[in-house]
Protein backbone atom coordinates (compact mmCIF):
# COMPACT_ATOMS: atom_id res chain seq x y z
CA UNK A 1 0.00 0.00 0.00
CA UNK A 2 1.52 3.29 -1.04
CA UNK A 3 1.31 6.71 0.57
CA UNK A 4 -1.20 7.95 -2.03
CA UNK A 5 -3.70 5.24 -1.05
CA UNK A 6 -3.24 6.02 2.64
CA UNK A 7 -3.77 9.77 2.11
CA UNK A 8 -6.72 9.06 -0.19
CA UNK A 9 -8.29 6.77 2.43
CA UNK A 10 -7.74 9.31 5.20
CA UNK A 11 -9.42 12.05 3.16
CA UNK A 12 -12.32 9.81 2.11
CA UNK A 13 -12.81 8.66 5.71
CA UNK A 14 -12.75 12.23 7.06
CA UNK A 15 -15.42 13.26 4.54
CA UNK A 16 -17.61 10.20 5.09
CA UNK A 17 -17.29 10.28 8.89
CA UNK A 18 -18.08 14.00 8.90
CA UNK A 19 -21.21 13.40 6.78
CA UNK A 20 -22.33 10.63 9.11
CA UNK A 21 -21.61 12.73 12.20
CA UNK A 22 -23.49 15.72 10.77
CA UNK A 23 -26.50 13.44 10.21
CA UNK A 24 -26.29 12.04 13.76
CA UNK A 25 -26.07 15.51 15.25
CA UNK A 26 -29.00 16.71 13.11
CA UNK A 27 -31.12 13.72 14.19
CA UNK A 28 -30.10 14.25 17.79
CA UNK A 29 -31.30 17.85 17.64
CA UNK A 30 -34.41 17.00 15.64
CA UNK A 31 -35.59 14.27 18.03
CA UNK A 32 -34.05 15.86 21.14
CA UNK A 33 -32.26 12.60 21.91
CA UNK A 34 -28.61 11.73 22.47
CA UNK A 35 -27.54 10.24 19.13
CA UNK A 36 -24.08 11.84 19.00
CA UNK A 37 -21.45 9.10 18.63
CA UNK A 38 -18.48 11.17 19.91
CA UNK A 39 -20.44 12.17 23.03
CA UNK A 40 -21.46 8.55 23.65
CA UNK A 41 -17.84 7.43 23.09
CA UNK A 42 -16.75 10.01 25.64
CA UNK A 43 -19.20 8.52 28.17
CA UNK A 44 -17.87 5.05 27.35
CA UNK A 45 -14.28 6.20 27.91
CA UNK A 46 -15.28 7.65 31.26
CA UNK A 47 -16.76 4.27 32.26
CA UNK A 48 -13.46 2.49 31.49
CA UNK A 49 -11.90 4.36 34.40
CA UNK A 50 -8.97 5.47 32.24
CA UNK A 51 -7.69 8.59 33.93
CA UNK A 52 -8.28 11.38 31.45
CA UNK A 53 -9.44 14.93 31.85
CA UNK A 54 -12.87 15.75 30.39
CA UNK A 55 -11.18 17.58 27.53
CA UNK A 56 -8.92 14.58 26.82
CA UNK A 57 -11.92 12.24 26.93
CA UNK A 58 -13.71 14.37 24.34
CA UNK A 59 -10.60 14.59 22.17
CA UNK A 60 -10.01 10.83 22.33
CA UNK A 61 -13.69 10.14 21.63
CA UNK A 62 -13.56 12.24 18.45
CA UNK A 63 -10.25 10.67 17.43
CA UNK A 64 -11.60 7.14 18.00
CA UNK A 65 -14.72 8.02 16.00
CA UNK A 66 -12.62 9.12 13.02
CA UNK A 67 -10.23 6.16 13.34
CA UNK A 68 -13.19 3.78 13.19
CA UNK A 69 -14.37 5.63 10.08
CA UNK A 70 -10.90 5.15 8.57
CA UNK A 71 -11.04 1.41 9.34
CA UNK A 72 -14.43 1.12 7.63
CA UNK A 73 -13.06 2.95 4.57
CA UNK A 74 -10.05 0.62 4.48
CA UNK A 75 -12.49 -2.31 4.52
CA UNK A 76 -14.41 -0.75 1.64
CA UNK A 77 -11.16 -0.12 -0.22
CA UNK A 78 -10.25 -3.81 0.00
CA UNK A 79 -13.73 -4.77 -1.22
CA UNK A 80 -13.38 -2.35 -4.16
CA UNK A 81 -9.81 -3.15 -5.28
CA UNK A 82 -10.33 -6.91 -4.95
CA UNK A 83 -13.43 -6.37 -7.08
CA UNK A 84 -15.61 -8.15 -4.53
CA UNK A 85 -18.13 -5.36 -5.08
CA UNK A 86 -17.62 -2.82 -7.83
CA UNK A 87 -17.96 0.86 -6.97
CA UNK A 88 -21.63 1.69 -7.63
CA UNK A 89 -24.56 3.43 -5.95
CA UNK A 90 -26.33 0.12 -5.28
CA UNK A 91 -23.21 -1.38 -3.71
CA UNK A 92 -22.77 1.78 -1.64
CA UNK A 93 -26.20 1.07 -0.15
CA UNK A 94 -25.22 -2.56 0.46
CA UNK A 95 -22.02 -1.48 2.22
CA UNK A 96 -24.09 0.98 4.26
CA UNK A 97 -26.49 -1.75 5.36
CA UNK A 98 -23.62 -4.05 6.33
CA UNK A 99 -21.83 -1.20 8.12
CA UNK A 100 -25.06 -0.25 9.89
CA UNK A 101 -25.47 -3.75 11.25
CA UNK A 102 -21.81 -3.80 12.36
CA UNK A 103 -22.24 -0.38 13.97
CA UNK A 104 -25.38 -1.40 15.86
CA UNK A 105 -23.79 -4.64 17.12
CA UNK A 106 -20.69 -2.71 18.17
CA UNK A 107 -22.71 -0.16 20.13
CA UNK A 108 -24.74 -2.91 21.82
CA UNK A 109 -21.43 -4.39 23.00
CA UNK A 110 -20.05 -0.99 24.06
CA UNK A 111 -23.21 -0.21 26.05
CA UNK A 112 -23.13 -3.64 27.73
CA UNK A 113 -19.40 -3.44 28.53
CA UNK A 114 -19.66 0.03 30.03
CA UNK A 115 -23.00 -0.53 31.78
CA UNK A 116 -24.35 2.59 30.08
CA UNK A 117 -26.65 4.49 32.45
CA UNK A 118 -27.31 7.74 30.57
CA UNK A 119 -30.94 7.93 29.48
CA UNK A 120 -31.04 7.13 25.80
CA UNK A 121 -33.71 5.95 23.41
CA UNK A 122 -31.82 2.82 22.31
CA UNK A 123 -34.30 1.83 19.61
CA UNK A 124 -34.27 5.32 18.13
CA UNK A 125 -30.48 5.46 18.39
CA UNK A 126 -30.02 2.17 16.55
CA UNK A 127 -32.44 3.19 13.79
CA UNK A 128 -30.64 6.52 13.40
CA UNK A 129 -27.26 4.75 13.49
CA UNK A 130 -28.32 2.39 10.71
CA UNK A 131 -29.19 5.29 8.41
CA UNK A 132 -26.08 7.20 9.49
CA UNK A 133 -23.97 4.29 8.23
CA UNK A 134 -25.79 4.31 4.90
CA UNK A 135 -24.92 8.01 4.60
CA UNK A 136 -21.33 7.14 5.55
CA UNK A 137 -21.07 4.46 2.86
CA UNK A 138 -22.69 6.59 0.16
CA UNK A 139 -20.38 9.51 1.01
CA UNK A 140 -17.32 7.23 1.08
CA UNK A 141 -18.27 5.70 -2.27
CA UNK A 142 -18.90 9.11 -3.85
CA UNK A 143 -15.64 10.54 -2.54
CA UNK A 144 -13.68 7.46 -3.59
CA UNK A 145 -15.27 7.65 -7.06
CA UNK A 146 -14.02 11.22 -7.39
CA UNK A 147 -10.46 10.09 -6.62
CA UNK A 148 -10.68 7.58 -9.48
CA UNK A 149 -10.89 10.52 -11.88
CA UNK A 150 -7.34 11.61 -11.02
Amino acid sequence: MNIYIIIESILVSIGATSAMTWFSYAMSESFRELYKEPVLLSFALKKTHVRLSKKSQRTWAWLIHYIIGFLFVMGYYIVWVKNILPVSPLNALLLGVISGVIGILSWIIIFKMTDHQTPIDFKGYYIQLFFAHIIFAVAATALYSITLLF
